[in-house]
């Protein structure tokens, strides 16, 4: 028996979570237990409901009654829940998904109310026990047939009281090219769109295809499914393949974690674009949420720090904490504080927190001393330098929990101090990207307790977040080494001075340090760079869709860096974000100044693919706590190391469509020695960030590796000749998912390095790839192999489309007859040369009627064919077909034109045929044989005959019949001519 998605994953799901094993039929092969609280298996055939019904009616009802006393004394009232949960399916259309979605989401997490009490007073309605699991009924259903715009069929339909909580899809495991990519496309690009309605309880989907689990919420991107992987603290870490799929399931779409991530690890917000979304958790911030979450129920340990990687979401890891310990009556309505350093992410930290209940920003130290003073139960965000004048013991409750984001920074000192005092009996939990671990300075001890492993409750490493595609790889890029800094000698030089700080000292380190500034900002040295940055943005960024950022020594080189890039911009594609918040008053101050609600519109222009504002420059602001997608190069000018440059560099690895890295384009020599500038405690640090020409010594392997699948194939040889070639040497599914995997790599090394030189000796090879690799690309939005089959990017575009020209006009080639019959012949014989004749007489064609529009559309549509077909983008029977219809319509066209001839007679036409086909055995009766097709034709036709199979099966059976009747039947060419014509002018 061959495996397949149905009879290995689907069933594997099945046992997985269920315990049943299917047989081959899908008949369970064992009889079906049903446990409390946990998921039991049900056939779809024993459903007891309508093929347009999303909600299984008779169990909802049934737990209605059974979790609401106010139900269970009139159960009737069931029926008025179920009438409001039905009209929520039925807004999907008007509101949208997402917005159906959350508001199912209420009712489904009590919050909901209906006036069944006394008096018709309002109580709260329970459609599920979260309190005890048991009470609650857990089904799982698969081949879930479901009707609405279409009838589609997910694999796996998981219900909880009768209400649809998760949709899964399973995929092939032995096809190396499908992934859980192409079921989730199933799901997010199809049953979202047929039957939205099944979308709107979902808390997540998931899919997999037995080697990975990924998971997302309704309506997320593809690019933004989520791996769930086992916690290092886990025993079945370790496990791979099918075990370890398992494991992740049982651990994921359990009863406990699934209805926690509904009840506690959901969130809803508005995003850039103003569009409504659905967040929920990875399995990082779940972890760490309930360890925070577990330590404080515990407690017994007062402190603890999380250990996760910039961009990894600590700020959603914060509020999925916050949220639920305010909702536990454990911890007697606690206060829980967000303590950021910088203003810019106090702002950032509000955003993310603006959906919660309950949350109140500081704007002043008085209004925290006030909160504070007063008991306040909410959940309060604040800057670390709010505490600068806080009272000792100020409020001694210890349900008081304090997160601290960017915990590296400035929590040592005497503000952190001053803030433990202030709160002697809370919880202080640290967050960080980037510990610090030396004797000024260190996290771990401020933080981390003794008690846990490695000094940290949860770690989630680079290379953690770069396998799950959390974030994106980062390549630095050295430009203009003659003008790097010697770092080395500057830093030996300053630490010399600083050992003995005395009043001359000071007078030397500030020459120093003024001597530094007037090299880096010295004309001749910012005009060189921003050249360069000119040069490189319009080369390697602008064509991709993406923006950048300038990091300068200071405020005033900000501004000098703007002067100079308006030279080769307009004003209106940079900008200066600076500070501007210190004493005093300048013309920096005056020039850059912006309020809170200024900056923020700025951003949000900047965000904008649309505007054009192309380039931030900075030296402070926004190096850290900016998250902007769209940033993909950062153009490095400033002297940055250990902590604070990892942080700014990491501003370029968010994810972005079409974005597979983030670039440093280091001036002043910060990476000449990136081990050095990435000194961490741990050496795998240094791997955060990779020389970008590293990539040049990777391409001949690489590109020799993808060219080994057309050995023996002619690259010189053009056209579809060629093309058919190299489409032969990967004639199976298992060896064009071998090249594109190939493919993959050499063209992400080729979009990472273009335009660069080294380039140019494989662009000839590497173009000839790409016209294979787009030639057989799956196409159709059902087409498989999403992670290897991907849209080519804009370098490689470039590539295919440069040299394309549409070519003069060969005067030495055979006249063309441009007919029905020439048209015809071509369709069947697929002759690349005949197709080139026939491209060719087109070409003649529409030069005689250039003046006339209808011509002029057609040959437009022959130029745009040609393109296509040169870059590969279209295979060549694809191409003979749309030549064919150009070319029927041309003669369409030519027969409707005044200045052709009257239309010739069904019979006319015949004669003409037969007589220019007559051999030495043709009977001489040419007129009697053209009179008897005209007469049986004229009998079994009728208006639109040649549109319909029946039409066409009985003018075939009629001029076949009269071919016999004077032994020319077996004429195969006569017969399809004289078919054609009759279908032309009949």
């Amino acid at each position: 028996m061959s495996f397949n998605e149905i009879n290995s994953v689907e069933n594997f799901v099945i046992h997985t979570m269920t315990g049943v094993n299917l047989n081959e039929t899908g008949v369970a092969a064992e009889p079906i237990a049903t446990y409390a609280g946990q998921w039991e298996y049900v056939p779809a055939a024993c459903l007891q409901r309508e093929v347009t019904e999303v909600l299984l009616e008779s169990e909802l009802k049934e737990a209605l009654i059974r979790l609401n006393s106010e139900i269970a004394a009139q159960p009737d009232r069931a029926d008025e829940v179920i009438f409001k949960l039905r009209s929520i399916l039925l807004s999907v259309n008007s509101t949208g998904l997402v917005r159906a979605n959350e508001e199912f989401a209420e009712w489904l997490k009590g919050n909901k109310t209906m006036p069944f009490g006394k008096n018709y007073a309002h109580t709260t309605v329970k459609l599920i026990d979260f309190e005890n699991i048991a009470n609650n009924k857990f089904q799982l259903v698969n081949q879930f047939s479901i009707r609405n715009r279409e009838t589609k069929r997910p694999d796996i339909v998981m219900f909880v009281n009768g209400i649809p909580l998760v949709v899964g899809e399973a995929k092939t495991p032995v096809r190396p090219a499908v992934s859980w990519l192409d079921g989730a496309s199933d799901i997010h690009d199809g049953y979202e769109n047929s039957v939205p309605e099944l979308f709107v309880p979902n808390v997540l989907s998931f899919a997999t295809e037995g080697k990975d689990l990924y998971y997302g919420a309704a309506r997320t991107p593809l690019e933004f499914w989520a791996a769930w992987r086992l916690s290092e603290h886990d025993d079945v870490a370790k496990i791979m393949g099918l075990n370890n799929v398992a494991a992740e399931m049982k651990q994921l779409l359990s009863p406990k974690t699934l209805l926690d991530i509904l009840y506690n690890f959901t969130t809803y917000t508005t995003n850039k674009k103003r569009q409504r979304i659905k967040i929920v958790c990875r399995y990082q911030q779940y972890e760490g949420a309930n360890l925070i979450v577990q330590r404080v129920l515990e407690n017994k340990i007062k402190k603890g720090l999380i250990w996760h990687f910039q961009g990894s979401g600590k700020s959603l890891l914060m509020l999925f904490a916050a949220q639920k310990m305010r909702k536990m009556a454990a911890l007697k309505s606690p206060t829980v504080m967000i303590v950021v350093d910088r203003v810019d992410l106090d702002s950032q930290t509000q955003n993310v927190f603006k959906e919660a209940p309950n949350v109140m920003p500081t704007e002043d130290i008085d209004t925290l001393n006030q909160y504070l003073e007063n008991d306040s139960r909410y959940i309060i965000i604040t800057t670390i330098f709010k505490f600068k004048d806080a009272k000792p013991n100020i409020n001694l409750r210890d349900n008081i929990i304090v997160m601290v984001d960017e915990a590296h920074r400035t929590q040592e000192g005497d503000l952190g101090q001053r803030m433990r005092a202030a709160l002697p009996n809370a919880f202080f939990f640290g967050l960080t990207g980037t510990p610090i671990n030396k004797s000024e300075h260190n996290t771990f001890w401020t933080f981390g307790s003794q008690e846990d492993k490695g000094g940290y409750m949860s770690r989630y490493s680079f290379e953690d977040a770069l396998r799950d595609n959390t974030i994106l790889p980062l390549h630095f890029e050295p430009r203009l080494l003659d003008i790097h800094i010697d770092k080395d000698k500057v830093d030996k030089e300053f630490e010399e001075i600083s050992n003995t700080l005395d009043e001359d000292a000071k007078i030397v380190l500030t020459k120093k340090a003024a001597k530094m500034l007037e090299f880096l900002k010295s004309p001749e040295r910012i005009g060189t760079v921003c050249k360069d940055i000119a040069q490189h943005s319009q080369e390697k960024v602008e064509p991709q869709g993406f923006k950048a950022m300038v990091v300068t020594p200071d405020r005033e080189a900000c501004h000098l860096y703007k002067m100079e890039l308006n030279k080769y911009f307009p004003d209106s594609a940079s900008a200066v974000v600076i500070s501007t918040s210190g004493k005093g008053e300048d013309e920096l101050k005056r020039q850059y100044s912006r309020t809170k609600d200024e900056q923020e519109k700025l951003i949000e222009k900047y965000n904008n693919p649309d505007s054009k504002l192309k380039f931030l420059i900075v030296t402070a602001k926004l190096l850290t706590g900016f998250d902007s997608p769209i940033l993909q190069t950062m153009y490095l000018d400033k002297s940055l190391k250990d902590h604070t440059l990892l942080q700014a560099i990491c501003r370029t690895n968010r994810k972005f469509p079409n974005k597979t890295f983030g670039r440093i384009v280091d001036y002043f020599g910060v990476f000449d020695d990136a081990a050095k500038a990435l000194e961490f405690d741990e050496d795998v640090m240094k791997k955060v960030i990779t020389n970008l020409n590293s990539l040049i010594d990777e391409l001949p392997k690489v590109m020799s590796n993808t060219l080994t699948h057309f050995e023996g194939v002619d690259r010189t040889i053009d056209g579809f000749d060629g093309l058919q070639a190299a489409q032969d040497a990967i004639n199976t599914n298992e060896k064009r998912d071998a090249f594109a995997n190939d493919y993959k790599q050499l063209s992400n090394i080729w979009e990472a390095l273009s335009p660069d030189p080294a380039l140019e000796p494989y662009r000839s090879d590497y173009k000839w790839l790409s016209n294979v690799y787009q030639s057989v690309k799956p196409s159709g939005p059902d087409s498989l192999g999403k992670l290897l089959w991907l849209s080519l990017g804009a370098q490689t575009k470039k590539i295919m489309y440069d040299n394309i020209h549409v070519g003069d006009i060969h005067t030495d080639m055979e006249e063309v007859v441009l007919d029905e019959t020439t048209v015809a012949s071509l369709m069947l014989s697929k002759d690349p040369k005949a197709a080139k004749r026939m491209e060719k007489e087109l070409i003649k064609r529409f030069k005689k009627y250039a003046n006339k529009p209808r011509f002029v559309e057609l040959s437009k549509r022959l130029e745009d064919l040609r393109a296509r077909a040169e870059q590969g983008l279209i295979s060549s029977i694809e191409f003979i077909k749309e030549l064919c219809q150009i070319a029927r319509e041309t003669i369409q066209a030519e027969k409707e034109d005044e200045h052709i001839e009257v239309r010739k007679t069904g019979k006319e036409a015949l004669t003409e045929l037969f007589m220019e086909l007559r051999t030495d055995d043709t009977p001489a009766v040419v007129g009697r044989i053209v009179a008897d097709i005209d007469s049986i034709v004229k009998i079994v036709r009728f208006p639109g005959w040649q549109t319909t199979n029946a039409g066409e099966r009985e003018v075939q059976k009629a001029l076949r019949k009269t071919l016999l009747k004077y032994k020319l039947h077996k004429d195969d060419v006569l017969f399809n001519k004289a078919y054609l014509y009759i279908k032309e002018y009949y």
